[in-house]
């Protein structure tokens, strides 16, 4: 039986809550296929459960959403450059993104070219998680410790929204990895589910973390979720040991930037992991 194009998009983003892709990348996705689902009803004047999900995958309909939604013309609110304004180049990238990801889905044939991205200021939520992978595994010059501490600090950008200085007061006590599922405590008692990616990620930081502590306090932990590598500045004559105080905003900012200029080519703030991007 033909599913109808609400019922793929409907089990499309079950597919991906029950694979625990994080909140956003399911906003998203839900966000611009319902637009894109919206838009070819209202070019056809069909009712919602005539159009099937093979119908919807058309290309000359995929091409005359893209190219409406870029001429802003599916915008549901006003811009601080009106409601007429041109759509984001950023963000038409990842309507085309979220088409070829549920054409894959479909097993449909179709796919959209993807224009690269040239500003380097968002990163849509497969580029993030793609950023995440690559700073756990490439250490690209800097220590297995600093790649892992900054792939963790970029999970949890990515998955919870928040910014660096948000999760740099963080203790080891507020990462609940055998909860279930895992979840991270943040400021204002909330508490955030962490996907199995991030979990992992986190799980290899605190190993990471442990043994630094091991040998840099014998074993006296003042619970700083993110703490030095190496050394800080003497007090005194003697060096600050790792992990006895946390660290500095700059210091994991710095870490990012100089990781992730080597991954990508192009400097990509931690903020631009957050992947939020209105329609």
């Amino acid at each position: 039986m033909t599913r109808t194009a609400l019922a793929a998009i409907d089990a499309f983003l079950e597919q991906l809550r029950a694979l625990q892709f994080a909140d956003e990348t399911r906003r998203v996705r839900g966000t611009f296929l319902a637009e894109y689902l919206e838009h070819a009803q209202n070019a056809e004047a069909a009712p919602l459960a005539s159009l099937s999900a093979e119908e919807l995958m058309e290309l000359p309909r995929a091409h005359a959403w893209l190219e409406d939604a870029a001429a802003g013309r599916t915008r549901r609110r006003n811009t601080l450059s009106g409601p007429n304004a041109r759509s984001a180049a950023a963000t038409n990238r990842v309507r085309i993104i979220t088409y070829n990801v549920f054409a894959e889905y479909l097993g449909s044939p179709w796919r959209l070219e993807v224009p690269p991205n040239v500003t380097g200021e968002h990163l849509d939520p497969d580029e993030a998680a793609q950023v995440v992978r690559r700073l756990a595994v490439e250490r690209r010059g800097a220590t297995a410790a600093v790649a892992v501490r900054t792939a963790a600090v970029a999970a949890l950008v990515a998955e919870t929204g928040r910014t660096v200085a948000e999760l740099a007061p963080l203790y080891t006590d507020d990462v609940q990895l055998h909860h279930r599922p895992p979840r991270i405590l943040l400021a204002a008692k909330l508490t955030h589910t962490l996907s199995p990616e991030t979990a992992r990620v986190l799980e290899r930081w605190m190993r990471q973390r442990a043994g630094i502590i091991a040998s840099s306090l014998q074993g006296t932990d003042p619970g700083h979720l993110w703490i030095p590598t190496q050394p800080g500045r003497p007090r005194g004559e003697q060096p600050t040991p790792p992990g006895l105080e946390a660290a500095a905003v700059r210091t994991l900012h710095s870490a990012h930037r100089r990781l992730v200029l080597d991954l990508l080519g192009r400097p990509v703030r931690p903020g631009a992991l957050r992947t939020e991007q209105g329609p």
